[in-house]
């Protein structure tokens, strides 16, 4: 009977492993192949129709107070009579205006450098070239944005981008002067990188994350800290602490850190932690489509339920939810978690050494009893976010870099990447555009945030 019992959950397990998704699991959704899920959306009717709503602003081309150009059409000819209208008077004029290209090519500027002789000596002086002139002929610091910008933020492979360039530009920019620019880039980041490290690490609440990446053909991880204003990564071998230590941002912060349930993060007790609820949520719906694990489902609708509880009472103005209110959420959430817990008893004892693995839901289980505080932070303080997704929207990029280039070829090129993606993440957050700073970043001098008042 041992045994049927061992092989049931066995299979059990291996099942549940099969039917793991992006839906249901943390698992991205470019792991679901072809034969996708069919959408779940945690979201309820709203009671609007679809499209914009009334009230709401639109979008579209405005025109301009002064164009750059204003072209006048002339009619020649009366449309009734066939009259000649030459000499008649304007009684109106119809507008439209047209926002197009003007033809694109590289702008060449000639710097000369004038030698002189000294009147009393006869020493010979010559002028200072300015820094961005580093050759008889050599690109400036806009041809070096646009291409660091297609790099990094577009994705381009260099060769690719290469060839826009010399297409849009009309002149040849090759793939070594490309491949360039990502070091160039970040060896001026360094100043940048360390003070929005210094930035997050006194911030009152901050994102946390990481993810997996191959760089010289090994796993490495990227790790992600973010604020609404400030987004910073770091590059590792290791993934829990000493990964997240390198990173020079936990260690010191002493704010509210939101992060998944990875066990790395509890290693900063002076933190007061709060637990992304997508993910449970992720969980719940895996879990629920196990048979009799009704609970799950009803977890889930708890949460949410909830939180649009919160976002209501913050919409009124309200920074906490009632004494009473809070004490009838924990009374329903402990109620699930124990309904769960007689569901899923603990496993038994095999002989072998070494705790039994608990299994998915008995492990969410535990982890929301045992950190009940952490996942419901966010129903007793409204500045506190429902869920990790700040921190998720900052790393997901770097899969797409990593799905395009299938890895980094050296642990230096990964860090500058990585220094120039959130040199343009944190510029994005403060409303500057990425070109702009690109080139104030290879004219020697960085775009850097300001502290933003908390």
């Amino acid at each position: 009977m041992q045994a049927n019992r061992l092989l049931l959950e066995r299979v059990g397990e291996l099942e549940a492993r099969l039917g793991k998704n992006s839906r249901n699991s943390s698992k991205p959704p470019s792991s679901d192949g072809l034969s996708k899920p069919a959408p779940r959306s945690l979201r309820t009717r709203s009671g609007r129709g679809p499209g914009k709503g009334k009230g709401d602003p639109g979008m579209r081309l405005e025109p301009v107070a002064v164009p750059d150009e204003v072209i006048e059409h002339v009619p020649t000819r009366c449309r009734g009579c066939g009259g000649d209208l030459a000499g008649a008077p304007v009684t109106a004029r119809v507008v439209r205006q047209v926002f197009d290209l003007p033809p694109i090519r590289v702008r060449v500027s000639e710097h000369r450098a004038q030698c002189r002789a000294c009147p009393s000596c006869a020493a010979l002086t010559t002028a200072s070239f300015p820094a961005m002139a580093t050759a008889p002929t050599c690109y400036g610091p806009g041809v070096a944005a646009l291409g660091t910008y297609l790099l990094a933020r577009q994705h381009l492979p260099v060769a690719r981008a290469g060839e826009l360039l010399s297409d849009v530009l009309a002149v040849p920019v090759s793939s070594g002067y490309l491949a360039s620019l990502p070091g160039r880039a970040g060896r001026l980041l360094a100043p940048f990188t360390d003070q929005v490290a210094a930035q997050i690490a006194a911030a009152p609440l901050a994102h946390f994350d990481e993810t997996g990446a191959r760089v010289v053909g090994k796993l490495s991880w990227v790790h992600v800290a973010a604020t609404k204003h400030l987004t910073h990564y770091s590059l590792h071998q290791r993934r829990g602490r000493i990964g997240m230590d390198a990173a020079g941002i936990l260690p010191t912060f002493t704010g509210i850190s939101v992060h998944d349930g990875l066990s790395g993060y509890r290693q900063y007790p002076e933190h007061t932690h709060a637990l992304c609820n997508a993910h449970h949520l992720r969980e719940l719906a895996g879990i629920a489509d196990s048979p009799n694990q009704g609970w799950a489902s009803r977890m889930a609708a708890l949460l949410v339920r909830w939180h649009r509880k919160v976002t209501a009472a913050a919409g009124d103005g309200r920074d906490r939810l009632a004494p009473a209110q809070l004490a009838r959420l924990r009374r329903s959430y402990r109620k699930l978690v124990a309904e769960g817990k007689a569901l899923n008893p603990p496993p038994a004892r095999t002989g072998k050494r070494g705790r039994p693995k608990l299994g998915p839901a008995l492990a969410l289980l535990t982890r929301l009893e045992t950190h009940e505080a952490d996942v419901l932070r966010y129903a007793r303080d409204f500045t506190v976010p429902f869920d990790n997704n700040q921190a998720e929207r900052d790393i997901r990029m770097i899969k797409i870099q990593q799905k395009i280039s299938g890895g980094w070829r050296t642990e230096h090129g990964a860090t500058n990447f990585l220094a120039i993606r959130g040199y343009l993440s944190t510029a994005r957050k403060h409303h500057q555009h990425p070109l702009t700073v690109l080139n104030d970043l290879f004219t020697g001098h960085p775009w850097m945030p300001q502290p933003h008042p908390t």
